[in-house]
């Protein structure tokens, strides 16, 4: 439940919105640069590669944007707020960052807009920050209270063991992470994912990135696969240190799981799982899930990689798959014949009367998310996470 604002602060509010349309980027890319200067320990909780791309930057106007243009009916922002407190609670955000979250905003905007930045305006997004951080602290409240109440749960970071370390394909590995007080890990939902935090020798602040849990719930263990990517990437730097400087016997810090990109267990209606590049890491655990514990549910699973080289867990899913009395899995290269999956692919291969799980590039999935609603599928049929932050689809 979202708190209350007056009549007249809304309307100033949404007042604004065509003012935050065009310089909203501006106004949150001084908000970060003033933020961190003035508390430069918040830089052990954000990522410095979507910094440095500007995607945090966007992401933030684009939800300061929403709530403008969503004022007068802030229950229609649920939905993102539970999907970003999700994120938050993986990161370890707590209820103290919110006022020098808020004091720094409303700085940035008197800042970037000057005069046109009155006192009415400037006390109105005041009051609009203060219901809409309390709606975050609540429902995070909650998600902290429920990981720190199941069984082996906990909040914030705890430290896992590297028990084993296996090469998947040419660029993914998986890192199989046990806690190092000996204690079981807590069940999760097919789909979730962990943060991983780690120092990097040579670096003054830690850095934590989210990986998808890819394998179905073990009682004592974790599986993450992580895709190494480029050196000179800003995203790698934390993927190249976890496969060149972390070994097996070495320890990270792990989050509880999160996530409500979630396959629904209940259900033995027909479900398609389409994936690009590591995408298919939490598809893996939607998989292996399927074949443990509705083995007969009509399956589809279609994977788009670069080359055969790219291609992971082709042994693991040939092993699910001999589990399923109904189910079609296919590989497509990107370099090869077979090319990339079509709307002519997906109507041959998905039942479009079930779920479809979408997870890969954005590119690839405004792709595939725009076939399977041309081949009618409905907004709640179809199911997908991309990794970052909250970046806006388009669906052509």
């Amino acid at each position: 439940m979202i708190g209350i604002l007056t009549q007249e602060t809304r309307d100033i509010v949404k007042s604004t919105a065509p003012v935050l349309a065009e310089h909203g980027t501006t106004i949150t890319s001084v908000f970060y640069r003033n933020l961190f200067a003035a508390h430069p320990e918040l830089l052990n909780v954000f990522n410095h590669a979507n910094q440095a791309q500007g995607r945090q930057q966007a992401a933030l106007a684009n939800a300061v944007y929403a709530a403008a243009v969503h004022i007068d009916n802030l229950e229609n922002i649920l939905p993102a707020v539970v999907q970003i407190a999700h994120k938050h609670v993986s990161l370890g955000i707590k209820p103290e960052h919110y006022p020098i979250v808020g004091e720094h905003l409303l700085k940035a905007i008197k800042e970037v807009l000057g005069d046109a930045a009155t006192e009415e305006i400037l006390s109105a997004w005041e009051a609009a920050y203060g219901v809409i951080a309390d709606a975050f602290i609540g429902v995070e409240d909650s998600m902290y209270k429920e990981a720190r109440e199941q069984e082996h749960g906990w909040n914030f970071f705890k430290p896992f063991t590297v028990v084993r370390k296996v090469p998947e394909s040419s660029s993914i590995t998986s890192f199989y992470l046990k806690p190092d007080d000996g204690s079981n890990v807590p069940d999760y939902k097919p789909g979730q994912y962990i943060s991983v935090r780690v120092l990097i020798p040579g670096e003054q602040y830690t850095m934590i990135r989210q990986y998808s849990l890819s394998q179905a719930p073990k009682p004592d263990e974790f599986r993450i696969s992580v895709k190494r990517e480029e050196t000179n990437d800003p995203n790698g730097v934390v993927s190249v240190y976890l496969h060149n400087g972390v070994n097996e016997g070495d320890t990270v810090e792990v989050s509880a799981p999160a996530g409500e990109f979630l396959l629904d267990t209940s259900i033995t209606t027909p479900v398609a799982f389409i994936s690009g590049g590591v995408g298919i890491t939490p598809m893996m655990s939607m998989f292996e899930t399927v074949a443990t514990v509705t083995p007969d549910r009509p399956v589809v699973f279609l994977h788009a990689a670069r080359n055969e080289s790219l291609a992971a867990f082709s042994k693991d899913i040939e092993q699910h798959a001999a589990a399923m009395s109904n189910v079609k899995t296919r590989t497509f290269y990107s370099g090869g014949p077979d090319g990339v999956i079509t709307g002519d692919i997906l109507k041959s291969y998905v039942d479009v009367t079930g779920d479809a799980y979408v997870c890969g590039p954005v590119p690839f999935m405004e792709a595939m998310i725009g076939e399977l609603r041309r081949l009618g599928m409905s907004e709640a049929q179809i199911h997908y996470e991309f990794f970052g932050p909250a970046m806006q689809l388009s669906h052509a």
